[in-house]
């Protein structure tokens, strides 16, 4: 490698952490003590073979402070476990238990999941002239006593349609930690949140499906989940559908509103990743190539360069390293040493990149029993 492509490279790497550095300093963060919610709350639990998990997640949505009115919705779609028996063991008067027939064509299960659910809430998928605002909340994740309210606090505050807290990452195992705070990085690394905020480009946007909230004013205007019916990466397709209305929609801090152990182990989060890690960067081949050179180029070939002696390789290795320590200590995940292995986490995603892309083409992708991938994909970073 020349000494100039080194320097090249090192200066990208020194780039990304300084845009992760500012965008630090200006993600949106809740309120310490969010106000109470003044208008009606509807969550929706999407779930399917989540017995293990449903009973705590309804636990901590029914845990939430300041929400007065508050109706909770879960949807059992499709599962063959004890889904529906866990969710008919809280005796809470607020949660309704719904039923979801199988998708129709063209619909994925997730979208139209979330559908069944706005709509059994109380009889429509949405309306304008209503004040109230969804929560969608998948069954792994923990919600903290104020994280409905101080989501809500930021949508009223900065005057935004939808915002993504992105739950703090809870790893238990090795792959864990290399992989899962990857998400976070990549768009705190490559997304101006500000001018994302205040930009009318539906491309300008990251977001989370672990935890959303809309208001169902924006929610409406952008057509629901009905817009982005056939998309894997529902919840980007959801926040540059509400984008593409007049919308605004934007990621924030949620490490202090929620939790999130993703996938448990490394079959795990192969198998979650495969299914939609494809979709994430854009769906061809070639973009997936183009993704996984850009990335091994700034952040890993600095550092090989570095452990032959390098000054400019290491520069470029101690910048990845602060950059994914920034975006660590930001998010809720591990910092230290775990930042230190930084080119190993891209290195891994590569890998995870090429399984999703080879099981796209053979078309051997499924989740939960069921196939993914025929659909079009939406172009954005790494989300659930």
């Amino acid at each position: 490698m020349s000494s100039r492509l080194l320097r090249v490279l090192s200066g990208a790497a020194v780039a990304g952490a300084l845009h992760t550095a500012v965008n630090a300093a200006l993600l949106r963060r809740p309120p310490e003590r969010p106000p109470p919610v003044r208008r009606p709350v509807t969550v929706v639990l999407p779930v399917r073979d989540e017995e293990a998990q449903v009973g705590d997640c309804l636990a901590a949505v029914l845990a939430q402070e300041a929400l007065p009115d508050l109706r909770v919705v879960v949807v059992d779609d499709g599962s063959t476990d004890g889904t529906a028996a866990a969710v008919r063991a809280v005796a809470d008067p607020r949660v309704r238990l719904v039923t979801a027939p199988e998708p129709p064509p063209g619909w994925l299960g997730k979208p139209h999941a979330c559908t069944v659910g706005v709509t059994s809430a109380d009889g429509r998928p949405g309306d304008a002239a209503d004040d109230g605002v969804l929560v969608f909340v998948d069954a792994d994740v923990r919600l903290f006593p104020d994280a409905v309210a101080g989501a809500v606090a930021l949508l009223d505050r900065h005057g935004l349609d939808l915002v993504s807290p992105w739950p703090r990452p809870v790893t238990g195992t090795l792959a864990e930690r290399l992989v899962q705070p990857l998400g976070p990085w990549l768009w705190m690394t490559t997304l101006p949140v500000r001018l994302a905020e205040r930009s009318a480009r539906p491309s300008l946007t990251a977001a989370n499906g672990q935890f959303l909230v809309v208001t169902r004013a924006g929610y409406a205007a952008a057509g629901g989940h009905g817009a982005v019916r056939g998309e894997v990466i529902e919840d980007v397709a959801l926040a540059r559908a509400v984008k593409r209305t007049g919308g605004r929609a934007v990621p924030v801090d949620g490490s202090r509103l929620a939790a999130c152990r993703m996938y448990s182990g490394w079959r795990e989060l192969r198998a979650g990743y495969a299914k939609s890690l494809w979709a994430s960067v854009g769906g061809s081949p070639a973009a997936s190539v183009a993704v996984a050179a850009a990335l091994s180029a700034v952040e890993v070939l600095p550092a090989v360069a570095a452990l032959r002696g390098s000054r400019a390789g290491l520069a470029g290795y101690a910048a990845g390293v602060a950059g994914r320590a920034v975006s660590a200590a930001v998010t809720g995940s591990r910092v230290w040493p775990d930042s230190l292995a930084h080119p190993l986490s891209v290195l891994l995603f590569d890998v995870l990149l090429a399984d999703s892309v080879t099981g796209r083409r053979r078309g051997t992708l499924s989740w939960r029993g069921r196939p993914v991938g025929a659909t079009r994909p939406a172009r954005e970073t790494m989300s659930r």
